[in-house]
């Protein structure tokens, strides 16, 4: 068997050899061949003209024409009755564990199939060898054998405390319809695994004789398929409910089918999507209806579309009737918030995102507590978001909610951004970036590469951050520029100020300031405001203005109170200073914010511009203290561009600056650890360069480092090292 290939490469290969297949299909092909290149290649050549349009099901199994259908076939003819049997069962379910197996099956039934090499069995698995064998092996069975086979394991799994996924296999042993089984199921599956409540609610719905419960229980299994990550079987049930006329069930798979669309990089069709949602849902599902709005103003807002929220926050707060669960008031505290945000009321706004931080200690729902950490985000306070959205990771990871996972992880990572803390914000964005891909979320995989191309701009990683720009492939919106395209304005933008292209760097970020329906990205636009006062000062200090830009990051940072935020607040407000004292007072409260936070890059940041400011005021001995604290943060944070600048200060400040080799320190960054570990498991620098979303060029900087810290000369010697 071939190397397995990831998701990717997989519909990579097969939209080279069917252009234009559907993605529902092309999904359910790469599971069937479980990532082997050559029998995925077998299957799709061996498609008919129907199931490549779509309009009939792809196979669920290999062809009997096909050849390694027959070797597999021939293969499992051989075997003892005993064995095919405990085959069959292992095929029943993907989810069984040795364990399970084994309370069905004889240990020495499966030693056979192990020793023809057809299973292996690990602590916790059971792996069919090819991956296509489990479904050979189970459609090649009589029906009433597999039934027989699904009866058999909800004894077993029934016996060891498995209600639901008993239930399950109960359901598909049985032989029609039946409203008790199916009212079990819908009991059960409400606080299942999502994997699990998938499967339980689609039986449900083929079970039930009421045809508005059976829609219900459709879009039930389509919202847990989407919270497992399997959008393509999301979709697939979605469109079983619209063949049916169920109002309430329709109204449901158009809330499911905005938040899809708003997930996969379409704010502005989700917008509207879920405001019909909204609107059909209120007669009758309130907490449906608010959780419909709630994602109709993030399209909003991820649109740049700023102007609507204000209706949409009318329509939010007028479902609103003072004696909600907390989560629900967690909610509109939320939306009452942003909306005074939007529209300049400082202090209002901040009452109530302060409130939505109080009441998320209350909350264990996934959903929420990531909106609580954005309240975080929007109010100043990083720590407090990281911590929320730490928690959101946490329990959507327990729960199996894994497509909240990636945005969870988002707001970790913007929270990190803001903060300073950039290692943990790479973390997050480049596991988000990969789960959001891997979870059939394109438009927050944007999002995060924009986060990813902000992070290498800070540190002047023009390869990395180009890189990642072209990978986000974020555009804008018919208002203006979306979050992920304003991020990556805002990166290029940086790029533009590290290389000394200061107007470059204004006009830039003037397209994430002035979009042409006057509004933008908040978020970004508040993040990026220091970064165009610095441009602005840089392309004549003595004539800064920019009052449209500053004055609201002024308000929003002082009603932070947070030391980072106060401190950006300050300096900015140095170098709009004309006057030379006032100027360095702003600068001294700069650095003693800074120093109540523990941001070092923003502090190097600020002395270096303190440091320039006094050299260009003719004070050089007072600028060389703040350039030579700027220029050592820079080096041990391996932001060479910034330190290269601060080298340039000094010498013009009179300073002699020796050429500085990288310091050969004992301990690695944690970017360096992550390449240093993936290379010592065998990756190449361009595969390692393709999973961190990190260019080659970096991986060899990276390399070299690691290679210089830790005194070994190979590969070899590293996986080494790192084993002991």
């Amino acid at each position: 068997m071939q190397e397995a290939l990831d998701d990717e490469a997989a519909e990579a290969l097969l939209a080279d050899r069917l252009p234009g297949l559907p993605g529902e299909v092309a999904v359910a092909l790469i599971r069937l061949a479980g990532g082997d290149p050559a029998v995925l290649l077998e299957i799709a050549g061996a498609l008919t003209p129907e199931q490549i349009r779509g309009t009939v099901p792809p196979p669920c199994t290999l062809s009997t024409t096909s050849a390694l259908g027959r070797s597999c076939r021939a293969v499992v003819a051989r075997l003892p009755r005993r064995t095919r049997h405990a085959l069959l069962l292992a095929a029943a379910d993907a989810d069984l564990t040795p364990g399970e197996l084994l309370a069905a099956a004889g240990a020495d039934d499966l030693a056979v199939a192990e020793q023809a090499c057809l299973i292996t069995i690990t602590a916790d698995t059971v792996q069919f060898v090819p991956a296509v064998l489990r479904a050979v092996i189970y459609y090649d069975a009589p029906l009433a054998a597999r039934r027989a086979a699904h009866r058999e394991l909800t004894v077993v799994l029934t016996g060891r405390g498995e209600r639901l996924r008993g239930l399950v296999h109960r359901a598909a042993a049985a032989p029609g319809a039946d409203d008790g089984l199916a009212a079990e199921l819908l009991d059960a599956a409400a606080d299942g695994p999502p994997p699990t409540a998938t499967a339980a609610y689609r039986y449900a719905a083929g079970l039930c004789t009421e045809p508005d419960m059976a829609a219900d229980a459709l879009v039930a299994s389509a919202r847990q398929a989407w919270l497992a990550g399997e959008r393509h079987q999301a979709r697939l049930l979605l469109r079983r409910v619209a063949r049916r006329t169920a109002f309430r069930a329709h109204a449901r798979a158009r809330h499911l089918t905005g938040e899809m669309d708003l997930r996969e990089g379409d704010p502005v069709v989700a917008r509207d999507t879920l405001l019909d949602a909204a609107a059909r849902l209120a007669t009758h599902d309130v907490p449906a209806a608010l959780d419909a709005l709630l994602l109709a103003g993030e399209a909003v807002h991820l649109a740049g579309e700023h102007g609507r929220y204000p209706e949409v926050a009318r329509q939010t707060l007028a479902l609103c009737r003072g004696d909600e669960p907390v989560a629900v008031a967690l909610a509109y505290h939320q939306v009452a918030g942003l909306s005074g945000l939007y529209a300049g009321e400082h202090a209002a706004a901040f009452g109530h995102l302060r409130t939505v931080l109080r009441l998320a200690t209350r909350v264990e729902d996934p959903a929420a507590l990531i909106r609580a950490a954005h309240a975080g985000v929007f109010v100043g306070d990083g720590p407090g978001a990281r911590t929320l959205a730490g928690r959101a990771v946490a329990l959507a990871r327990q729960r199996g909610e894994v497509a909240l996972v990636p945005q969870g992880l988002e707001v970790a990572a913007f929270a990190g951004l803001a903060t300073g803390h950039y290692e943990a914000a790479t973390t997050a964005a480049t596991e988000g970036a990969a789960l959001a891909r891997a979870t059939g979320q394109p438009g927050l995989a944007e999002s995060h590469l924009g986060i990813l191309a902000v992070l290498a701009a800070l540190v002047g990683d023009r390869d990395t951050c180009v890189l990642r720009v072209r990978e986000a492939d974020a555009h804008d919106s018919a208002e203006g520029p979306g979050q992920a395209r304003a991020l990556c304005e805002w990166a290029l933008a940086l790029l533009d100020l590290v290389e000394g292209r200061p107007q470059a760097t204004v006009d830039r970020l003037g397209t994430i300031f002035l979009a042409p329906s006057g509004h933008g990205n908040l978020v970004v636009q508040i993040a990026s405001t220091p970064h165009l006062i610095e441009a602005d000062w840089r392309c004549d200090p003595r004539t800064a203005t920019l009052d449209g830009a500053f004055e609201p990051f002024d308000r929003w940072a002082a009603g932070t109170g947070q030391p980072s935020w106060l401190a950006l607040r300050a300096r900015c407000r140095a170098l709009r200073s004309a006057d030379p004292q006032a100027a360095e007072d702003h600068f001294e409260e700069a650095l003693r914010q800074h120093r109540r936070g523990d941001a070092d890059f923003a502090r190097a940041h600020t002395e270096l511009l303190f440091g320039r400011d006094l050299r260009r005021r003719r004070r050089p001995g007072a600028a060389r203290e703040h350039l030579r604290r700027a220029e050592e943060t820079f080096r041990l944070l391996d932001a060479g561009p910034w330190a290269v600048q601060a080298d340039v200060e000094l010498r013009a400040a009179g300073a002699a600056v020796p050429s500085r080799p990288v310091p050969a320190a004992p301990g690695l960054t944690a970017q360096q650890e992550r390449i240093a570990r993936l290379v010592a498991d065998g990756a190449t620098n361009r595969e390692v360069a393709e999973q961190l979303f990190l260019s080659p060029r970096t991986i060899d900087h990276h390399l070299r480092n690691v290679f210089a810290r830790m005194g070994v000369r190979s590969r070899t010697e590293l996986a080494r090292r790192l084993a002991s």
